[in-house]
């Protein structure tokens, strides 16, 4: 058969034959919802505790570092963890160890041992997208990569709507305290269905033949795996992890610090600002999984992966800027909508972002050089939470904030461009 048919035939194979490949996706769009839940919660919930607990601005941001420390060390060791045993079992190591963590919240009375249980979620929480990568990795061909990180990364925007809804209802009815406890006994279902249904394709009872072919119909790639001290020497490794470093403490900065800032500017509090949070986490869903279309779309239709990718995330770029006035509307909503299409553009940046790794690396490397980037965006992450809290304390303004975050993605896209100018696939050492 001519090697320009094969497409061809495995769409139309991946049509006949089933798509159990996106039953996969689902569970690791619930594990990434249940991680955001249990990452968010801090923030839903930060003025509720700072009469409890008492921390500054500057105590909460090193709440906040403590947290990112751990991720930032875990990301590095999942990432090589998840390579060596596959993703069956490291993500539920990962699941295991940030959900204890999560419930011992409900045990805790001073700053110190809040920083103590975040380190511990920190380190567990980090082992979600090695793992989630992974597995999209085993579970989809090069094509379909960026729609199924897009939709897996959407749960985390799921997580972050439903943390404001079910949160303070949980709170105000039981107390912050049992708040942490019971979402974390909850969440295990997902434990058991993890374990139950991932294995491998070839693995797989539940995969046809068809759809396992086309999973399989990329080239195959080398037998030899690349080693880490090979990985982290190579360029392609720092194209992926400088774009985290830049665009990775946004994130951070919505998910610890909008509340706050909601709170603050526009008089909102537990009963109140759910609203504005559940719509700003919409549009970021429809941004991550829009993201993730496009540059899929472009594929299919016959651009280069390094047009497709770099294309969408300079238009997400553009879509962030608006936010640089944010600190300066008077109206609520005119001020979600800006923050809600900076979050959405954030998600579609970051979901290209994510298939960097499989786009520039065989299968086998693919776990590692997430670490690697996942370290280095906690990093990032680290340092510009440590200057919130300065800013915060100091001056009580957000707009040197919002500055820094308009301007991220155009430098994380240099950044990806200067060291991947053609996003060329990198092979065996």
């Amino acid at each position: 058969m001519a090697e320009s048919t094969m497409p061809e035939v495995a769409d139309a194979a991946a049509t006949r034959m089933g798509r159990y490949r996106w039953v996969i996706c689902g569970l690791l769009f619930a594990a990434t919802a249940i991680n955001y839940v249990d990452r968010q919660m801090l923030g839903v919930l930060k003025e509720t505790l700072h009469a409890e607990v008492g921390w500054t601005e500057i105590g909460y941001s090193n709440v906040v570092f403590w947290f990112q420390t751990a991720y930032a060390i875990g990301y590095l060791g999942f990432g090589k963890l998840v390579d060596r045993i596959g993703a069956r079992f490291g993500y539920a190591i990962a699941f295991v160890i940030w959900t204890i963590a999560h419930m011992a919240h409900g045990g805790v009375h001073s700053v110190t041992q809040f920083a103590m249980v975040r380190f511990g979620l920190g380190l567990g929480e980090s082992g979600n997208f090695p793992a989630g990568v992974k597995a999209v990795t085993e579970w989809f061909p090069a094509k379909e990569r960026a729609l199924a990180v897009g939709i897996f990364n959407a749960g985390a925007n799921v997580g972050a709507i439903i943390t404001p809804l079910v949160v303070p209802a949980l709170t105000l009815a039981y107390g912050w305290r049992m708040a942490f406890v019971i979402t974390g006994a909850a969440s295990l279902v997902w434990l058991v269905a993890w374990l139950a249904i991932y294995r491998r394709p070839e693995e797989s009872k539940r995969i046809s033949a068809a759809e396992l072919a086309y999973v399989q119909s990329d080239p195959a790639d080398p037998v030899e795996p690349i080693r880490w001290s090979v990985v982290v020497r190579r360029k392609e490794t720092w194209a992926f992890a400088l774009g985290k470093f830049f665009i990775d403490p946004i994130w951070w900065m919505y998910i610890f610090w909008l509340p706050d800032f909601l709170g603050k500017t526009y008089h909102l509090d537990l009963k109140t600002f759910g609203p504005p949070l559940v719509a700003v986490y919409v549009l970021s869903d429809v941004g991550s999984v829009v993201g993730g279309w496009a540059s899929s779309r472009m594929i299919h239709r016959g651009r280069s992966v390094n047009f497709a990718r770099k294309s969408t995330m300079f238009v997400c770029a553009l879509c962030v800027t608006p936010i640089f006035f944010a600190q300066y509307i008077d109206n609520l909503w005119l001020a979600v909508l800006i923050i809600g299409v900076a979050a959405a553009a954030h998600q579609a940046f970051s979901a290209n972002v994510y298939t960097l790794p499989s786009d520039l690396f065989p299968r086998s490397a693919v776990g590692s050089v997430i670490g690697i980037g996942g370290t280095v965006g906690a990093i990032g992450g680290m340092i510009f939470s440590l200057y919130i809290g300065q800013i915060l304390d100091r001056i009580g303004s957000y707009t040197p904030i919002f500055i820094v975050a308009g301007c991220a993605y155009f430098l994380a896209l240099a950044s990806i461009h200067l060291l991947s100018p053609k996003l060329a696939r990198t092979e065996g050492a």
